[in-house]
């Protein structure tokens, strides 16, 4: 699920045009979106038998410890998360710990599918977020359309469920756009760690997630809330963390060092689509026409917000567009790729 850590770099003033992807890089972007859309899969599953605060712990601690040993292959230091524990806090809570258990907990009365749909709103709430708290960036037409697409897409998701509970509880439904609107902010947070490697960011952040749920989980959750019995849940927890999670993260450096972070974007498409196909052929779940319609809107006004389908289809009509053309990218430029550009802020 993906937007877990918000990868930056070293700040740069300008980002190349797009570059071409690869037969390897369209594998491994589909894996993504298999990988992070399947988080959702396997969340369902595991809060069917215990608490989603557990489901938390077990997911950031297994991330965690995977990606400690991650650095350790890879000859990278942890120490400059260790220089700076107040932000690593913040990075904590808002891209692991609060959207993480808002998810879980709304997915005990939600399918994977709808809630992936919810997740799929991050973008248009980030592009808000940065543009209220950053001083460098106004909202374009083309922003202004995506948002009012998005937000027309979450209404007619969210407006059955006003009057019906209407496959799930409106509550369950507002806590995944609450997580949403959680990574919103931590991809303005994340801005503060442009001179930290996104992999010791990511670990890092998972660390201080691990050490937060952990009294967390002790004083709110008994042994029967901790410990499933059944193995499937079992596999869904391990999978959650090792894959969904560590690997998905060591996937997506690849990915970004490879094809560049706008390529890496079009992962935000394939989630929902990834979640809602594994939550139907699995576990049997359907969505109902005015949930796919909200998908297409949603899923359209990402399209409108990152611009490379208008760009190409004006740039087709006016007889192409200059090669290699370098432009500035803000926060909430980069923010409308989130999180999969948030290391060109």
């Amino acid at each position: 699920m993906r937007g877990f850590a918000i990868p930056t770099r070293p700040a740069s003033s300008h980002v190349n045009a797009v570059r071409a992807m690869s037969a390897r890089d369209w594998s491994r972007l589909l894996l993504l979106g298999v990988l992070w859309g399947g988080s959702f899969f396997l969340g369902r599953i595991a809060v069917s038998e215990i608490s989603p605060l557990a489901l938390v712990f077990y997911r950031v601690t297994i991330a965690a410890l995977a990606l400690h040993l991650w650095l350790r292959i890879r000859g990278l230091s942890f120490a400059p998360a260790l220089s700076r524990p107040a932000g690593f806090l913040g990075l904590a809570l808002l891209n692991n710990v609060i959207p993480f258990s808002l998810i879980f907990a709304g997915q005990t009365e939600i399918g994977a599918g709808l809630a992936s749909i919810f997740y799929a709103t991050t973008p248009l709430w980030t592009i808000l977020v940065a543009t209220m708290l950053t001083k460098d960036e106004r909202l374009s037409l083309a922003a202004l359309a995506g948002i009012a697409l998005g937000i027309g897409g979450a209404s007619v998701l969210i407006g059955p469920g006003l009057l019906s509970d209407l496959d799930g509880p409106l509550w369950a439904k507002l806590a995944v756009i609450g997580a949403s609107i959680s990574y919103a902010f931590g991809v303005v947070l994340a801005r503060r760690f442009r001179a930290i490697g996104a992999e010791v960011i990511a670990t890092g952040q998972l660390t201080v997630s691990s050490l937060l749920m952990l009294p967390v989980v002790v004083i709110f959750c008994t042994p029967q809330d901790i410990i499933p019995i059944n193995g499937t849940t079992w596999l869904a927890i391990a999978m959650l963390g090792l894959l969904c999670t560590a690997l998905a993260f060591i996937l997506y450096f690849g990915l970004i060092a490879s094809a560049g972070a706008t390529n890496a974007s079009l992962v935000t498409l394939l989630v929902p689509v990834s979640a809602t196909l594994l939550g139907a052929v699995f576990l049997g779940e359907r969505l109902q026409m005015f949930e796919l319609t909200g998908m297409a809107l949603i899923l359209s006004s990402l399209t409108v917000i990152d611009g490379r389908l208008l760009r190409r289809l004006a740039a087709l009509a006016g007889g192409g567009h200059r090669a290699g053309e370098i432009r500035r990218m803000t926060a909430a430029q980069a923010a409308r790729r989130w999180p999969y550009a948030a290391s060109d802020i």
